[in-house]
């Protein structure tokens, strides 16, 4: 009964988007004119979105033959689109209709799904990255080069998302110009915060005016703090002593910044947390959860920790669903296969997440606590993520239930206390357009 509630619950999903997707109105504002996708063609407007998240890895040629293949019900690949109409098709569709997309199943995903919180928080991370972006002159000039040790430059992107580290989603992702730096990128992230956000940065984010900007809407944060950042945090690291209240103080940049941004520079009762670590050193958190009775010393170390999925996340886009493996060799092209991909990887995650305390109830009496994994779960939904939106909702139905039943079988033991050392390791050669992978 359970699971049958559930897979509804994962049907009004698909059907939620679907109604979106086959909307006038998505169509009108994500084509790029008026006259895009107004005559009858192979490759629809609502076709190609269907063909975008499909997880391809593989030559465009290649995904379209076998994507048709899946949707026909072929015994054998067929030709029904070529790839030099794939492009023409990609370029009348705005990639912003991918976050448009996205934003709207995260919606769906917190009103119907029981979501995990931390002491009535959502915890949200925000971290960024690079990607290597094609080697071509029109989107190096847009994304920027960056010079490695060795080697000509390369063409590359800067990556930010905000992380629901409790829950697997990925609230929102910005790929951008890698000149713009991270912190940036942070404060237009946050437009999508909410009251009950708990915002957990590493220590490259920290600064009077994000901390401001995070508590004028309504949200607290954590943060790790290098102790030489600021005299009070240097104080306080040689005081020896486990926590602190502290004021903080606006420096003169981040009140540029805050009348910048028009939020006010008062000062800010903060409080500071030292973290003794395996190594024999300690961290200094900077917190606004400034209640000790609420949120004793014992907690934040652990709620830190919490930190981590949004770094094992990036792990997933680019070395299991190949976030740099573009389809495309333009400005626009980079755009739409990341966003697409991005809300792909949040669509499976919520389509398998209604598994993941049934595989606790399942594997209870093991030695070890299991979880889905989610590089299998992704593989599973390729050629499948495409038919949920196409097939009527029963048929649907009978997909997901199939999906779930296999994502219960795919587990991984969680091995608590894993620590690997950091190695600097040779950089990854990226993805070339004429060697493209057999899918």
């Amino acid at each position: 009964m359970a699971r049958n509630l559930l897979c509804d619950i994962c049907a009004k999903l698909i059907e939620f988007i679907l109604n979106i997707i086959t909307s006038n109105q998505f169509l009108e504002k994500h084509r790029t004119s008026n006259k895009a996708f107004t005559r009858n063609r192979l490759l629809p407007f609502t076709t190609l979105i269907y063909f975008l998240i499909n997880l391809n890895k593989g030559s465009v040629q290649d995904e379209l033959d076998h994507f048709f293949k899946a949707v026909n019900r072929s015994d054998v690949a067929e030709r029904v689109v070529t790839n030099s109409a794939y492009t023409k098709a990609r370029k009348k569709l705005k990639y912003q209709a991918f976050i448009d997309l996205n934003s709207q199943a995260c919606r769906f995903f917190y009103d119907n799904f029981e979501s995990d919180k931390w002491k009535g928080f959502d915890l949200i991370a925000v971290d960024g990255s690079t990607g290597r972006v094609p080697n071509e002159y029109d989107v190096s000039e847009h994304f920027g080069r960056m010079k490695p040790n060795k080697g000509e430059a390369v063409p590359i992107a800067r990556i930010s998302q905000m992380f629901d580290v409790l829950n697997g989603i990925t609230l929102d992702a910005i790929i951008s110009p890698k000149e713009i730096g991270e912190r940036e990128l942070l404060s237009q992230h946050f437009v999508n915060l909410m009251p009950d956000d708990l915002v957990l940065l590493d220590r490259g984010y920290p600064a009077f005016w994000v901390f401001k900007l995070i508590s004028s809407m309504g949200s607290n944060f954590c943060a790790r703090v290098s102790y030489k950042s600021w005299d009070i945090t240097k104080k306080f690291h040689n005081s020896g002593k486990k926590e602190k209240i502290v004021e903080l103080k606006a420096p003169y940049q981040s009140i540029k910044k805050c009348k910048e941004i028009g939020i006010d520079f008062n000062p800010m009762k903060l409080r500071l947390v030292r973290v003794e670590l395996d190594t024999g050193d300690a961290e200094v958190l900077i917190t606004s959860l400034t209640d000790q009775e609420k949120f004793p010393h014992d907690i934040f170390g652990e709620l830190y920790h919490f930190r981590w999925p949004v770094e094992e996340d990036y792990k997933v886009m680019k070395s299991r669903i190949e976030v740099e493996n573009w389809s495309g060799q333009t400005v626009h092209s980079v755009y739409q296969d990341f966003h697409a991909k991005v809300f792909a990887k949040n669509l499976t995650t919520m389509i398998a997440y209604p598994t993941e305390k049934e595989i606790q109830r399942e594997y209870c009496e093991r030695e070890l606590a299991y979880q889905l994994n989610k590089t299998q779960a992704l593989s599973k939904m390729k050629d499948v993520i495409c038919l949920l939106f196409i097939r009527p909702t029963e048929v649907v139905k009978g997909l997901i239930t199939k999906l779930h039943e296999i994502f219960i079988k795919t587990v991984e033991p969680i091995r608590p206390g894993r620590k690997y050392p950091r190695t600097q390791k040779v950089q990854r050669k990226g993805f070339y357009p004429c060697y493209k992978p057999i899918r």
